[in-house]
């Protein structure tokens, strides 16, 4: 089984680094979807299935928080697992996220393997045979 990914963040480099890393984690990929906020997300979400979202918290026209509340108001999107990386790491704004759902934090800057190891605890195990 190959996994849709979807990278949500207003920086291409941020978006790019993502993909490289998911890249690294020898996880098979069918597809990632890139997104530049969370109103970019939720109108691709609305065409394209996806297994896990990895998303930013601070951006313009819809930030991270906003699309995890969108997502857990919508019937089809609600059960998609959602990661949030950002820089920002308050005790208090991780237990807030994770009171809304989330399924792991990823502080930035990240490495492939904090990557491969949020991807395995939060969709199990693959077969990279």
């Amino acid at each position: 089984m190959a996994y849709t990914i979807m990278v949500v963040d207003d920086s291409g480099t941020t978006r790019a680094v993502l993909e490289r890393s998911i890249g690294m984690t020898k996880l098979p990929v069918k597809e990632i979807i890139k997104a530049e906020n969370g109103k970019d997300a939720l109108n691709k979400l609305a065409n394209d299935w996806v297994d896990i979202v990895f998303t930013d918290l601070n951006m313009p026209h819809m930030n991270g928080i906003e699309l995890i509340d969108a997502m857990n108001n919508h019937p089809e999107f609600r059960e998609i697992p959602v990661v949030v990386v950002s820089t920002e790491g308050s005790k208090a704004r991780i237990e807030e996220l994770h009171q809304k759902g989330i399924k792991g934090y990823l502080r930035k800057p990240f490495t492939p393997e904090s990557i491969r190891d949020i991807i395995i605890e939060t969709l199990g195990e693959w077969d990279v045979t």
